[in-house]
């Protein structure tokens, strides 16, 4: 019912529908903005969203996706010493400009072009999890496995 969904919601669906994954992305009427209202939404634990969240590479400038575990909080030091990246925090403008999703909708795939994808191993703790789909309102189902293949991420401990 892609037809149905608003515009963001439904570039999150063609994405998907064009790279042969099967999720299907819901329009709820309770806000998915935050991990807690949206595992309140789809009735499951907080951590089993899939938070997506954009940071600015300080040595690029560029936007660096990590999907978070929604029950935890990411180490940017960690990150560092896994990786390498300096991370920094992204505002708001700088998330649309170059992702082209706002947020509190950033999915984890889908965006203006591919991001480097670092992925929270504490999402494989379950069988399914949800991410978000374009807007504070839209979320997909799918299993921690798919995150790998959907976004070309790699899994980093992350967590504080």
């Amino acid at each position: 019912m892609p037809n149905k969904l608003r515009e963001s919601a439904r570039r999150v669906q063609e994405f998907l529908s064009a790279k042969g994954f099967v999720f299907e992305v819901q329009e709820l009427p309770g806000s998915t903005r935050t991990a807690k209202e949206a595992a309140d939404s789809v009735g499951c634990q907080v951590g089993q969203i899939a938070k997506s969240l954009v940071f600015k590479d300080k040595s690029t400038g560029e936007p660096v996706l990590v999907v978070a575990s929604g029950a935890n909080r990411v180490d940017l030091k960690k990150i560092k010493a896994a990786t390498g990246l300096r991370l920094g925090r992204a505002d708001g403008n700088y998330v649309k400009e170059k992702v082209g999703f706002a947020i509190g909708g950033v999915p984890p795939a889908g965006h203006i072009r591919p991001l480097p994808t670092l992925l929270d191993p504490d999402l494989k703790r379950h069988d399914t999890i949800w991410a978000a789909a374009g807007t504070p309102f839209a979320l997909f189902q799918l299993k921690p496995d798919d995150l790998e293949p959907l976004t070309d991420g790699r899994w980093v401990e992350l967590s504080e």
